[in-house]
């Protein structure tokens, strides 16, 4: 079974930087789509960003200019460069990777989710 860890949230001021990262646990045949997620208390969870296999990027309006998603195949990894955060980003976050198995059968995967708290 595959599992995607996270990694890399914390407790940040206002106007800082994170950065969270998002491995896959083994060997992948072939992963497609990566996205970030994230949810705050009381609000569902909405898309952050998306990237595609060849590496082409979608990002919600809220966090256009400011947060950057990118991906290392070789590592099976994703990861959401965040800059200039602000208290209304406070949220956990979760990664999303669309994964094809030997077997040609392709599902969706889920992080643990990683905590990220702005202080304004």
């Amino acid at each position: 079974q595959v599992q995607l860890v996270e990694s890399g949230g914390g407790l940040v001021q206002a106007g800082g930087s994170l950065r969270l990262s998002c491995a896959a646990s083994r060997s992948i045949f072939r992963i497609g789509v990566m996205a970030w997620y994230r949810q705050a208390p009381e609000k569902e969870r909405e898309l952050v960003a998306t990237i595609t296999s060849s590496s082409s990027t979608n990002y919600a309006d809220s966090v256009k200019g400011r947060f950057t998603i990118s991906r290392d195949n070789a590592n099976n990894t994703v990861y959401l460069q965040m800059n200039s955060l602000k208290p209304e980003d406070t949220s956990v976050y979760y990664c999303k990777m669309m994964i094809e198995s030997a077997l040609g059968r392709w599902g969706s995967y889920w992080g643990q989710g990683t905590q990220v708290t702005v202080s304004s």
